[in-house]
């Protein structure tokens, strides 16, 4: 017997969705607003989701007093997190060593549940700690959640990536499979440059088959540039007008050259191959 699929979502009319063996069922117009996900992997999702919660949470238990309805705010925009910022300097100047440690613990239940607003915490990384410090905070917390993501869809991830972007993981699985002789270039390739968004990476990497330690290695060394420039933007947050500006066509420029160098290897070797 087939598993049974638990179906997330709701029509366009919004009314929750009957049993496809249902003699009045309606075709949906849209059927690929539904998360296939068995009942199983759900159960495991959520219960990876409340084993995070619960660390993230006996963490937070064990920060020093503050003004918690201050600092304990995700920022949506830029506005936001100037303002949590100056809240969060001299508490971070204090209580370093705990800070940091809630700092990372947020940045890795984010990374690994891709929830929006990493970027922020890359440029605050800059703002109260500086470039080299910021850089190896923002590295670190981001490999590490990238790993944890790794993991994750590892368990569960193929149904929702095929949801996802069923063409795109069919492009990336066929470069990959051109690439197996020089994945860990390729790999850093797109690490350093913007060809593929850092969450497709994560979730597809395990269902095309890239070896963990490549799959780290890659995102441990790629994501220094990028990180590098979003760390030093945060030394003038109060200059910055949008996130957009953060990649200008010269950092891009210098991002992609950066990362045609890490494939320059590959290109060579297939030219004298072809030779």
């Amino acid at each position: 017997m087939a598993p049974l699929r638990i179906v997330i979502g709701r029509d366009e009319e919004g009314v929750a969705a009957q049993p496809e063996d249902s003699p009045t069922t309606k075709k949906p117009a849209r059927p690929d607003s539904r998360v296939p996900l068995t009942r199983w992997e759900a159960a495991a999702a959520a219960a990876v989701f409340l084993i995070f919660s619960v660390g993230l949470f006996c963490i937070f238990l064990t920060m020093p007093e503050g003004d918690y309805d201050k600092i304990l705010r995700l920022p949506r925009n830029l506005s936001d997190l100037r303002v949590l910022k100056d809240n969060l300097a001299i508490y971070a100047r204090d209580y370093q060593a705990k800070f940091i440690l809630g700092y990372c613990s947020i940045y890795i239940f984010m990374q690994t549940f891709m929830i929006p607003g990493t970027i922020f915490l890359s440029l605050l990384a800059g703002a109260l700690f500086g470039v080299i410090k910021g850089v190896i905070l923002v590295v670190f917390s981001a490999t590490s959640g990238a790993s944890s993501c790794y993991f994750l869809s590892k368990l569960i991830g193929r149904p929702l990536i095929s949801w996802l972007w069923p063409e795109k993981l069919r492009f990336f699985q066929a470069e990959i499979a051109k690439r197996r002789e020089k994945l860990l270039n390729y790999m850093l390739f797109l690490r350093i440059t913007p060809s593929l968004p850092n969450t497709f990476i994560n979730l597809a990497s395990p269902i095309v088959d890239i070896p963990f330690r490549i799959f780290f290695l890659a995102t441990l060394v790629g994501l220094i540039p990028a990180s590098y420039v979003t760390v030093r933007a945060g030394l003038a947050l109060g200059d910055l007008k949008s996130v957009r500006d953060l990649y200008d066509f010269k950092t891009l420029f210098v991002l992609f050259l950066i990362g045609f160098i890490s494939i320059a290897p590959t290109i060579l070797k297939r030219k004298r191959t072809y030779e």
